[in-house]
């Protein structure tokens, strides 16, 4: 893999999950709405988003050659419907005061990932990432513990976000001509759940105070962007590294529910925030003294 390639894909990494961290904020502008009707506007909004990068930069061919392949538009099918499971799961929680069950889930996804990475993609793990990893599983172990039963709704969300990454990392398409086809894919749903439900206070877009019309215009931007950015990572990066960047994000959301949304900081989920930054710290290390030595 080219140094630049590399340099280029933990760019995207850090750019796509400071992206993720923050997005509980914008969820929580519009979290009267209900989470099926959000999900309605990130869909749509996104496929018009998308459209407009994809005319830019003229990749309109690759659009036809995914078309030509019935397995890989399959492929893009079961993505798009993890895709879209995870976005509606993930409004849920934020809007519904279950943002720690989101950062649990989060926090899960990587060990997932670098799992995923071992098995699928015959990665290997050096002495000191695996105990990196162990470190982590117990910081991940102690936030279980620490809820008193199965935290559904965070395994959800690791799992299908686990499965998609790596699903779209197997897969020989670009990142912005498969998301719009992931997209485009779900909006026939989003469309039909729109003309079917029952008219709401915020569904007619015509009488919307101009601030709600543009906070659910900017769902679009809001999923596209760090979208693009991981999908551009995971092109770029050994699974298991892009795994341990993913601490990024729910550190970010973990923080924003113990100090702007009033949720519980107890000594167990300050332990489990000290494993995982300090396997972050220790992965992170091992692979800088790997790359020094190459």
């Amino acid at each position: 893999m080219l140094k630049n390639e590399t340099q280029q894909g933990y760019l995207y990494a850090v750019l796509a999950f400071l992206m993720w961290g923050m997005a509980p904020i914008y969820f929580k502008q519009i979290e009267s709405i209900a989470a099926l009707e959000i999900l309605t506007h990130r869909v749509i909004w996104s496929v018009l988003f998308l459209i407009l990068i994809l005319f830019a930069v003229k990749q309109w061919h690759q659009i036809q050659h995914v078309i030509k392949k019935p397995k890989l538009l399959g492929m893009l099918c079961i993505s798009s419907t993890l895709l879209g499971f995870n976005w509606g799961l993930f409004i849920w929680a934020v809007n519904n005061d279950h943002m720690l069950d989101a950062s649990l889930g989060y926090y899960i996804n990587p060990l997932l990932n670098v799992l995923l990475g071992v098995v699928f993609l015959s990665e290997r793990l050096r002495k000191w990432q695996i105990i990196a990893v162990i470190i982590a599983s117990l910081g991940v172990l102690l936030q279980v513990i620490a809820y008193g039963s199965f935290p559904v709704v965070a395994f959800a969300l690791a799992s299908s976000f686990a499965i998609y990454g790596l699903l779209r990392k197997k897969m020989p398409v670009e990142s912005l001509p498969g998301l719009l086809i992931e997209a485009l894919i779900l909006m026939p749903f989003a469309i039909l759940y729109w003309y079917l439900t029952p008219a709401t206070v915020s569904s007619d877009m015509f009488s919307n105070e101009a601030l709600l019309n543009i906070l659910l215009i900017s769902a679009g931007v809001v999923t596209t962007l760090p979208l693009l950015c991981f999908i551009g990572a995971a092109k770029r990066l050994p699974y298991s590294t892009l795994g341990l960047f993913q601490y990024l994000g729910p550190s970010i959301m973990f923080t924003l529910a113990v100090t702007l949304y009033g949720e519980v900081f107890s000594v167990e989920r300050a332990v489990t925030f000290a494993c995982i930054w300090g396997a972050l710290a220790l992965y992170s290390w091992d692979s800088l003294r790997a790359s020094k030595n190459q």
